[in-house]
């Protein structure tokens, strides 16, 4: 059964990365690069953020008898947008994010300071819409599914 508590604990998780992830970009750029503090908690802002989307997407495949989309990031996007969790727009930004994930974790020297600030900038909305998806498909719902 989907624990919704713990999907909500983590969606309130999220929401306060992003607050910080906000009051980022709203810097210049040369404000955000000028101390390197800016660059770094960014950094970990979007990862902490990531990994808190992918563990809500891994409980509840495995939750719902999906176990075997539960390992891969990749993985978990296509099948939360497959098992109609997110819509398939939101599947598709998901396995982008799932990418820039893998990145961020394996190929973390190449991150460059300018594609952090482009994401503060054009994809934070991406991430609230996750969660305004995920909280109207197994919040808000009374039989979720799986349960």
């Amino acid at each position: 059964m989907i624990d919704k508590f713990l999907i909500a604990q983590r969606i309130d998780f999220i929401r306060g990365l992003l607050k910080q992830l906000m009051f980022l970009s709203g810097l210049t750029y040369e404000e955000f690069t000028k101390n390197d503090l800016n660059v770094a908690a960014a950094e970990s802002y979007i990862r902490r953020c990531l990994e808190a989307i992918f563990d809500i997407g891994r409980h509840i495949l495995a939750k719902t008898g999906c176990v075997e989309l539960a390992g891969e990031y990749k993985s978990i996007a296509r099948g939360l947008s497959g098992k109609n969790f997110i819509s398939s727009d939101m599947g598709l930004k998901l396995v982008q994010m799932a990418g820039y994930r893998n990145r961020m974790v394996h190929f973390y020297s190449m991150v460059t300071d300018q594609e952090l600030y482009e994401i503060l900038q054009n994809n934070l909305k991406d991430i609230e819409n996750f969660l305004v998806e995920i909280k109207q498909t197994v919040l808000l719902t009374k039989d979720t599914q799986g349960e």
